[in-house]
């Protein structure tokens, strides 16, 4: 029997900033159709990460498992262009793509 490849998972991690949101309840209506769109769209695992209490911003980080590394890149590039496309703006984005056959 072949040894079996472990995948590779792609790890995003964005700062986002929601300029119209004039509550924490504004911006959790902001984060869950952006976590919805992001899992139903890219299968990806989403949380958010850091800047709980604050109105208008968020870390939301972001994974997608997939077979083949350029899988993996072309799943975090959808993300990435999808996020950009919105309504809020994109702030600092870090992605990397890892494997347990490193």
């Amino acid at each position: 029997m072949g040894a079996v490849g472990a995948g590779y998972v792609g790890i995003m991690s964005v700062e986002l900033h929601f300029p119209e949101a004039g509550s924490l309840k504004g911006k959790r209506k902001h984060l869950l159709s952006v976590k919805a769109q992001l899992q139903h769209r890219f299968g990806a695992a989403v949380a958010e990460v850091d800047h709980h209490d604050v109105w208008q911003r968020a870390r939301v980080t972001l994974s997608c498992v997939a077979r083949e590394y350029g899988e993996v890149e072309r799943l975090l590039d959808g993300a990435e262009r999808y996020l950009v496309g919105q309504e809020f703006e994109l702030g600092r984005v870090e992605r990397d793509v890892v494997t347990l056959d490193d």
